[in-house]
This record gives structure tokens, sequence and C-alpha cells, in this order.
């Protein structure tokens, strides 16, 4: 035995040794079999699943977050909500001027839908969009019954893109004022006067 031994430690891979290769090669299987074991017997990972009831789409504008969550609790929803902020809200669901945006809103919805199992998309512009700016008419907020109407016909335009994709998700749509505690309702037009 002590012969082996000395072969052993004589011999640089035990894996190789004649005396050591079965032993080696039955001691490395067992961790592998194990492991392959426990993993046939484990459940599949799953994410504990939650209801919400709205996906909320909003500008990133800092300058109304309190106000908005504000209006969310009195709607009876704080904490049973998913939020998504893109540029411009309704703007950015139209894809106008990029792409990206409505692919990103159109991604959080399906996720938002499949996995919190949401019945209602709240969409929330605001006054003085600095997105509607930009993309629009950098005047637009110094007209307000303008600056109503284009809010009015792109939050009406994502309203029936929406609609056509999800018809049963009721869909709210409000314009937030600069005096952020009013939140004016925007009723939804015939799909073809938008």
């Amino acid at each position: 035995m002590k012969n082996i031994i000395n072969q052993l430690h004589n011999h640089p891979c035990p894996c190789c040794h004649p005396l050591a290769s079965r032993r080696y090669f039955l001691k490395s299987l067992l961790p592998g079999a194990v492991a392959f074991s426990v993993l046939q017997s484990a459940a599949p990972a799953r994410a504990v699943t939650y209801q919400a009831k709205a996906l909320i789409l909003s500008c990133i504008d800092f300058r109304f977050l309190t106000a908005e969550r504000y209006f969310l609790r009195n709607k009876h929803l704080l904490g049973e909500y998913d939020w998504t902020a893109l540029a411009g809200a309704s703007l950015a669901i139209t894809g106008f001027p990029h792409p990206a945006d409505a692919e990103a809103f159109w991604d959080q919805l399906d996720i938002s839908y499949r996995l919190h199992h949401i019945n209602k998309v709240i969409i929330i512009d605001h006054q003085d969009c600095g997105a509607y700016a930009i993309m629009i008419d950098s005047n637009l907020s110094k007209d307000p019954e303008k600056e109503l109407q284009v809010h009015t016909d792109y939050l009406n335009r994502a309203y029936w893109l929406i609609r056509n994709r999800y018809p049963h998700i009721d869909i709210e749509l409000y314009l937030a004022t600069l005096n952020q505690d009013e939140f004016k309702t925007i009723l939804p037009k015939l799909e073809n006067q938008t």
C-alpha cells in the first residue's frame, strides 16, 4: 500500500495513473450526479404574480410627479399600478418622432398586462411639455387653446392605438395643468375623428 501511495505522489496527474484513474473517475462523477438529480427534481423558478389595477404612462417631467402621485392616490390606485414615463407621454405612443419610444411603451404595456393583469391604462399629458415644444411647436404653451387641442389629438391617437391592440382594456386620458392640482379629463373621440 505504501508503494502505491508513493507511486501516486510521484505521478504528476492522479487521473492518468493506472491505479488511481478508476477512483478519481468515480469521485469526479459524484458531484455531477448529485447536482443532476437535484436539478431534475427542482421546480422551475417563477416570479410571484401580483395584480395591478392599471398601467400609468406619464411624461418624464419631474415637476408633475408629486401631483400625479396625489391624483392617482385620489383615484384609489395607491400602490396598485405600474408606471412608465416617456417624454411627451401620448406623443411617445404615436412614435413621433422616435419609433423606439412607441416600441418601449408597447413592451411595457405587454409586460404589465401579462405579468400584473392590468385592466386599465391611464395616460397623463401635461401643459408646458418640453417634448411637445421640441417636436410640435416651441410656442405651443403660449396658446392654451391650441395646446389643449394638440394634446387632445395625440391623446386620442394613443387611445385608439391601445384600443385596437387591447380592446377590453379601459383607457383614461388626462391633461395635468400647470397649477398641478387639476387634471382635465380628455374624452376620446370616434376613431375616424382623430
